[in-house]
């Protein structure tokens, strides 16, 4: 039904607008909406399938009649408009002849798109039994048995690789007699390494012994292994700077000379870009940066650098650095490596950076018998210094190498295997491969249409609890977002509902980000005017040092005033802040008379928080900006009526999300993660989540495009690609229509989903 009441008015689905439906969620949700009939509480369900509507929980009261009756009385229909003395006639359907009132649909409501680009699925039969322990196919099998020369295998999504990883290295060890201590598996994760040996256990000719003398680990534990076993006094385990605080302890200590205030320089990004230039094996020296920031970063890469050297401390980054400039200094060194191991095999390769590189190209540079297994189309470490042209180039450095493609996906049906390829096709930049599907389906990936971040996820949790209803396991389910800024309003519906739940934030939670921490500072100073918390942020929001919070103590003792009321007396600044201050305080008062989002555009406008934003808004990360933040936060707060309520919610959600971050991963709950996290693994149901232009691909990798360089864009082609191959059986992708309160563009990946390429 589409009639109901809040607050004794009715209130009508096809006529309200859609901006306001979060709103009504919510006060269903808190049992503020009734039948306008039996007066009992109705429930406002927002579902991917089908249009909004207002759900009777209970079957003892028949009110479908009276509600059509209601329904039409309340001018469901659209009526006459007038426009100057001119009547507008109402919209008509004809229907054998007969003018009849057209039903007028909730506006903004698209229906949801169900993908039809699948070509016609033809079935695989090349799964052949070879040997009595292995059950690979043909492709497969000649990645198995090809042990000598280098050889890369492109092994495509679900296509398996860890199968074929772990089979060549029981048959190198049982078929091929090679020792096991011979022999170097390399991984990206110490979970990967964990599974490989597990499989390999599993074959019943793989000795224990055999799997006690193979080297399997990260680049990290073998090459520090290494390391410690000939420079060990250099390398003490007590001197490992094993957390991000210790690293960001020692270049504040070590910036104090550059006047950088710690409250304001977004040190974890400054870290990110250190240990970027380090796995580029760039020292300070040699940089050429572009930036004011980055210039910064490089005097603090120079003084961090010195600081570790002098107290001997290292990070994980220099274990690489260390091992590498060990070979190339120690020529008999390298050459008693390169004859141990004679055999080497790298797993997930594209993900692979220069200093990982240069140290495995060392290493096999001997024997020649180097295996590379990964996929170009699956390459989205940029950031950390992955490059594709590795694996792009192998054969430049291997000129002997074989190629073994590995194109048939056992982990996702057809229609979803084909909307991938279709995506990643547009790629200019890749090894071209057939990519195909062990199975079909009559499923299809759908595409739906919220109206913003809110809806979004208010529709997922909906259509989750249906499908669960229907006998799905959470486990079953992943929702995956590009950055973490997209995920709060996700974060927010599951904590509110009933359903077991992990998250996995790559930094800080949203409300404890940088420009939102001082952004909420003002809404809390309006009804909290000494709270110091509070007042730190607004000191920094104004380019105002932390050190005058004792003066601001001092005289709010000696004038018996707030804390807020005390920085006008301030005289240890500028005229020119003595006069916005002045301005300003009185204005707090003011603020508590705003909804929430109103607000907010207040202190941006009115209140001088723009100034921070512009000079703060954009520094250091181009995939998190302040400047985006304030814009989500504004989202968020239009959902509530007032301040109060959002700053109790806004507490909430800081507390939950510290909640969840400490806890321990259930084996039975819905994964909420970036798509980041999500590679390597595999959901029954995957929901991705604001594919929009600038939202995935994200705003940066677009103008990078618009400045000529497609790199950028190439790789969140590539993200896209691995979100859409974690689905197994159901794939959902979100399209909202508004995006941080402004219209939205469907993303140049859903019309690249929606068309065949040859």
């Amino acid at each position: 039904m589409f009639i109901a009441l809040f607050k004794e008015k009715l209130i009508n689905l096809t006529k309200i607008d859609r901006a306001d439906f979060q709103k009504y969620f919510l006060a269903s949700q808190r049992g503020e909406i009734t039948c306008p009939c039996c007066r009992q509480h109705v429930r406002l369900k927002i579902s991917i399938l089908q249009p909004p509507r207002f759900i009777h929980p209970s079957q003892m009261f028949n009110c479908e009649e009276s509600i059509s009756a209601l329904e039409t009385k309340t001018d469901l229909f659209e009526q006459p408009k007038n426009v100057g003395s001119f009547t507008l006639p109402m919209k008509r359907e004809i229907n054998g002849g007969v003018a009849t009132l057209q039903k007028p649909l909730i506006d903004c409501w698209k229906e949801p798109y169900v993908v039809k680009s699948i070509p016609s699925f033809i079935p695989q039969t090349n799964v052949t039994k070879r040997q009595d322990a292995y059950m690979v196919d043909e492709s497969q099998w000649t990645a198995v048995s090809t042990t000598e020369g280098p050889l890369l295998v492109l092994a495509g999504a679900g296509s398996g690789k860890t199968r074929v990883l772990t089979t060549r290295t029981a048959y190198m060890m049982t078929e091929k007699k090679i020792p096991a201590n011979r022999l170097l598996l390399v991984t990206f994760t110490s979970k990967a390494a964990r599974e490989m040996k597990q499989r390999m256990h599993l074959i019943k000719s793989v000795t224990k012994q055999d799997l006690n003398t193979l080297v399997v680990g990260t680049f990290h534990s073998i090459f520090y292994k290494m390391l410690m076993h000939h420079q060990s006094s250099q390398w003490q385990p007590n001197k490992l700077l094993k957390w991000d605080w210790q690293r960001e302890q020692i270049i504040k200590e070590a910036t104090k000379d550059l006047g950088i205030d710690d409250k304001e320089f977004a040190f974890d990004q400054a870290l990110s870009q250190i240990s970027y230039w380090k796995n580029q094996l760039l020292n300070p020296s040699i940089i050429e940066v572009e930036t004011e920031w980055e210039e910064n970063v490089r005097l603090i890469y120079e003084r961090y650098e010195l600081s570790k050297s002098s107290s001997q401390y290292f990070d994980f980054d220099d274990m690489l650095v260390g091992c590498y400039q060990l070979l190339v200094e120690n020529q008999g060194l390298l050459e008693k490596y390169q004859e141990r191991f004679s055999y080497i095999l790298v797993d997930e390769f594209q993900d692979i950076n220069k200093v990982q590189y240069s140290i495995i190209s060392l290493l096999a540079n001997k024997s020649k018998n180097l295996c590379v297994v990964g996929d170009d189309d699956q390459s989205i470490y940029s950031f950390r210094g992955s490059d594709p042209s590795y694996i792009l180039n192998f054969k430049d450095d291997f000129p002997t190498a074989k190629t073994v493609s590995l194109n048939c996906n056992y982990r996702s049906n057809h229609s979803i295997v084909s909307s991938g390829k279709n995506i990643i096709s547009h790629n200019k930049t890749r090894k071209d491969k057939q990519i195909i599907a062990a199975r079909d389906s009559s499923l299809r990936p759908i595409q739906f249409f919220p109206y913003d971040e809110e809806e979004e996820a208010t529709m997922i949790v909906a259509d989750i609890k249906e499908k669960i209803e229907n006998g799905a396991k959470p486990r079953d389910f992943a929702i995956l977002f590009r950055t973490n800024s997209s995920s709060r309003a996700m974060f927010e519906r599951l904590v509110s509902s009933s359903l077991p739940f992990s998250v996995e934030f790559d930094g800080e939670s949203f409300y404890l980000r940088r420009t939102v921490r001082k952004a909420l500072a003002y809404l809390r100073l309006s009804f909290h005017p000494d709270d110091q918390d509070s007042i730190k942020e607004l000191l920094g929001a104004l380019f105002i040092k932390q050190s005058s919070l004792r003066d601001l103590k001092a005289m709010s003792i000696l004038h018996d005033c707030s804390l807020l009321e005390a920085l006008e007396k301030l005289t240890d600044i500028q005229p020119f802040q003595q006069k916005k201050l002045k301005k300003m305080i009185p204005l707090f008062k003011q603020l508590r008379n705003f909804a929430p989002k109103e607000a907010l555009e207040w202190i941006e406008k009115e209140m001088g928080l723009n100034d921070y934003i512009k000079k703060h808004g954009n520094e250091g990360n181009v995939i998190d900006k302040g400047s985006d933040d304030l814009r989500d936060l504004k989202v968020a707060a239009s959902s509530h009526e007032r301040i109060t309520d959002f700053l109790q919610h806004v507490d909430h959600m800081i507390l939950k999300a510290k909640e969840y971050k400490a806890q321990s991963e259930s084996d039975n709950c819905i994964q909420l993660l970036t798509v980041h996290r999500a590679k390597g693994l595999e959901f029954q149901t995957v929901y991705i989540l604001n594919v929009v232009e600038g939202g995935f691909p994200h705003d940066y990798s677009l103008e990078s495009l618009r400045e000529g360089n497609f790199g950028p864009l190439e790789e969140e082609r590539r993200l896209m690609y691995v979100a859409v191959t974690r689905a197994m059986e159901h794939l959902y992708v979100s399209i909202p229509q508004k995006r941080r309160g402004k219209k939205a563009n469907p993303s140049r990946f859903v019309r690249e989903m929606n068309t065949i390429r040859s």
